[in-house]
């Protein structure tokens, strides 16, 4: 909730946008409210201009009344724009600067409504939000978000042109072998075929004859088979002695010297990555974690392919495909939504990945207790791209984090839902650098204080200033 009676103290920027709507609704609403949709959310304030330093100034609006009931009755209209996710409560008419003003809070429309679209063309109407405001998604954006919407897992699919022989032997056996050893005995299926079509690499046609799917592909296939279903797919790993030097050692899917398929490059990455570092095997637990993470949520028909760098500063783990879930979701204890459910389940099988939920979670508490920095991740646009850096520098408690200060800590939580007007946990713990039990311990304080407040259940928590602090928030 933006603090109404000090308007002038916040900016347009992602989250918030200015209109000054004295002539009626004005059109461009609509591909804000698109793009806050498609994006991380945002509130729309009508009746409200920005000055030239910036700063927000409200007007005179005519008839607040009416132009709120003018944008309910449109946004109801599936001609005018695809989807409703408006809430009661983020449509109302409060006072500003001695002016009535509309307040419109956007939230981010969950996946299956996605891409969220003006008009009845979803390649020309689809909208998404960067630092300058309201731009047109590309094809690309578009069909990224559409892939996304499906309620089935696109990495299912039987690929009938090819047989069981596009999965190379070396791979799938190492596999086998993997299962056998994570299953009971009376789990154990007979053949390799058995434990493939189980772990739903392979899949029968209605003749009953097997073929891979494209989960199977990805995990075992050889590069040229992959490549030829997911033209841009690549992998890449790279140990540098700092971020702006050159790699000293590399894994690249097409090199040639080796497969190219997921599985090979996970269990190859999965043992340099915690080499030299502190409690190894503790690090260990979470840094697979953090590479199988971004293999079953990749989108694969994204570019730029999925890549991890490691440096004596941190390491990086980037694959394509955004967040499917808001970040505090996706760092909190709700459910998974992995983009490639099948692939997770077959990682599952042999032990090489964790049950459903809570994976980030796991790795921000393993992080913590290594004494290292927090985990940073980061949601990125145009194309869409998820990026999780893990510090390799101490800190990972409140003294370490950028206002080491507790007060100092608060004061800062405060500025930021100033300008960002709400946040969930793992985002402010983002901009501390400490752990989310950590950050949810100030914004108890602060609640406690009547300065905070909290909206939505557990796992999709947010906070919102309740009224700007006239004092220290520490109490000093």
């Amino acid at each position: 909730m933006l603090d109404f009676q000090d308007l002038g103290k916040y900016k347009e920027n992602n989250r918030i946008e200015a209109k000054k709507a004295v002539g009626g609704l004005p059109h461009s609403i609509w591909e804000t409210y698109s793009a806050f949709a498609n994006t991380v959310g945002g509130v729309i304030l009508l009746g409200v201009v920005e000055q030239p330093d910036k700063s927000f100034q409200t007007v005179a609006l005519p008839s607040p009344e009416a132009l709120l009931g003018e944008f309910l009755q449109k946004l109801r209209d599936p001609t005018m724009v695809s989807a409703n996710i408006l809430s009661p409560e983020d449509v109302y008419v409060t006072q500003a600067q001695g002016n009535p003003i509309v307040v419109i809070q956007v939230p981010r429309a969950p996946r299956r409504l996605r891409p969220v679209y003006i008009g009845s063309d979803p390649l020309s109407g689809s909208y998404r939000r960067n630092g300058e405001g309201d731009y047109r998604c590309s094809p690309e954006e578009v069909r990224a978000m559409q892939r996304d919407s499906a309620e089935v897992s696109l990495d299912t699919g039987m690929l009938e042109a090819l047989g069981p022989e596009a999965l190379r032997r070396e791979s799938t056996e190492a596999f086998c072998a993997l299962a056998e050893k994570n299953a009971s005995p009376q789990e154990r299926p007979p053949a390799a075929e058995d434990v493939l079509e189980q772990a739903g690499a392979l899949a029968r046609d209605g003749s009953g004859r097997l073929h891979p799917t494209r989960a199977g592909l990805l995990l075992f296939g050889s590069l040229r088979e992959i490549q030829a279903e997911f033209p841009l797919y690549s992998l890449e790993y790279q140990e540098k002695p700092n971020p702006d030097a050159h790699w000293t050692w590399r894994l690249l899917s097409g090199s040639g010297a080796w497969s190219g398929n997921l599985f090979d490059f996970l269990r190859a990455v999965s043992r340099r990555l915690p080499q030299g570092l502190p409690l190894e095997e503790k690090a260990s637990a979470a840094l697979r974690e953090a590479l199988v993470n971004a293999l079953v949520h990749a989108d694969y028909d994204e570019p730029r392919g999925l890549f991890v760098v490691k440096t004596p500063q941190e390491i990086l783990v980037s694959n394509p495909g955004g967040l499917r879930l808001p970040q505090e979701e996706a760092v909190g204890d709700g459910r998974a939504d992995p983009r490639n459910a099948a692939l997770h389940r077959a990682l599952r099988m042999a032990g090489l990945a964790q049950g459903e939920g809570g994976g980030l979670r796991r790795i921000y508490r393993i992080w913590s207790s290594l004494g290292l920095q927090a985990p940073r991740l980061e949601e990125q646009f145009a194309p869409g791209r998820t990026v999780l850096t893990l510090p390799l520098v101490p800190g990972g408690g409140a003294a370490h984090s950028p206002a080491g200060d507790p007060m100092e800590q608060k004061q800062a939580l405060l500025d930021y839902l100033r300008d960002q007007v709400s946040a969930g946990e793992a985002e402010l713990a983002v901009l501390l650098g400490c752990g989310p039990e950590h950050v949810r311990a100030l914004l108890g304080e602060l609640t406690a204080q009547g300065l905070v407040e909290a909206h939505g259940t557990k796992n999709r928590r947010r906070y919102e200033l309740k009224q700007l602090p006239d004092r220290d928030p520490g109490g000093r």
